[in-house]
């Protein structure tokens, strides 16, 4: 809430309140959406249910979009706005990784604990194997941390390193967007499996 709270004075507790509110209707609408479903998200992979992809993409537009809106009326400072530190060859590991536990688990972290908060068993597995990779992360940090830290290169923005503007960028990628749901579509009609109802 920092770049808000910035701008409109409210004590840390109501700060940290409204933080965990938005969390909790996080959750909800992933749980809603039907992203606690290990068979819907690993779908993505395998292209006969792309929601997943169109529902995440369509939420950092409309969180684009609506930060420069709020930017532009001057109820959002952007300078202040968190924008995660770039390290190359951590990234790229580091998504590889995650890209197999998602695809092997059928959880990323955010579904993984909607799914757990309703009590999925292969939910709670997921959440203990991710505990466990933490756990091996932080013992082993000393032999790997050359590999972490390596080609660091700051809190990059993606429009910054292509020398546009902001709202070039973020036209850029609503056309992306369109492109990407069209493709999506043929691939579910490509890759189209019979409805499953048996939940895990």
């Amino acid at each position: 809430m920092g770049p808000i709270s910035s701008l409109i004075s409210m004590p840390e507790w109501l700060d940290l309140l409204i933080a965990l509110i938005i969390g909790i209707g996080f959750g909800f609408a992933l749980e809603q959406a039907g992203f606690s479903s290990s068979r819907k998200l690993a779908g993505m992979f395998y292209g006969y249910d792309t929601t997943v992809i169109k529902v995440f993409f369509t939420a950092a537009i409309v969180a684009l979009v609506g930060s420069q809106f709020l930017s532009f009326f001057g109820l959002l400072n952007l300078n202040l706005v968190f924008v995660n530190e770039y390290y190359v060859a951590a990234s790229i590991v580091g998504g590889v990784i995650m890209g197999a536990g998602f695809i092997m688990g059928g959880f990323c972290p955010g579904t993984g604990l909607s799914a757990l908060s309703i009590g999925k068993i292969d939910a709670m597995i997921f959440f203990a194997g991710g505990l466990t990779g933490a756990f091996l992360f932080a013992e082993t940090y000393p032999l790997i941390q050359n590999l972490a830290n390596g080609s660091y290169k700051g809190p990059l923005k993606i429009n910054e390193v292509m020398g546009i503007s902001p709202g070039l960028f973020t036209l850029l990628l609503i056309v992306a967007a369109v492109i990407m749901f069209w493709i999506a579509e043929l691939a579910e009609k490509r890759f189209a499996r019979p409805d499953i109802t048996n939940e895990i």
